[in-house]
């Protein structure tokens, strides 16, 4: 774990208060804290759009399962894709309508390929790909 280094910043008194709104509604326990993760997400969208090295996600998508053939589709894809599908979270939302969380690892351009595949599919009426972390090397 790295040392923790103190400093300090200077901001108008009505960003502050929002900022101070921003941690109570995120219940961050401290404003480091809430800072600690605008830093990590700021750190990780510009790793993804610089599409440098490794980064991993999760894309989330909601289908209909009775379209013809989404669901073959759907696995045909992510075995196309072994080398970046790490996993699969499959999720019965009701009597028409799936979920699938696709824990995806890779080269970023190639997982937003992946995602637009799969998001692509006739059948499929939400996909979102959420960034989880950027990798370094």
């Amino acid at each position: 774990m790295s040392d923790i280094v103190r400093f300090t910043i200077s901001l108008e008194s009505d960003l502050l208060e929002a900022f101070d709104r921003f941690v109570q509604q995120g219940k961050f326990a401290t404003r480091s804290e809430a800072i600690r993760q605008l830093i990590h997400d700021v750190l990780t969208r510009q790793a993804w759009a610089s599409a440098a090295g490794q980064a991993s996600g999760i894309l989330t998508l909601v289908y209909d399962h009775h379209r013809t053939q989404v669901q073959q589709k759907l696995v045909q894809l992510q075995h196309d894709s072994t080398d970046c599908v790490v996993a699969t979270l499959h999720v019965h939302l009701d009597h028409d309508l799936c979920m699938e969380a696709i824990a995806l690892c890779g080269q970023p351009s190639r997982l937003q390929e992946i995602a637009s595949e799969l998001r692509g599919i006739k059948g499929v009426h939400k996909g979102e790909l959420v960034m989880a972390s950027a990798h370094r090397h």
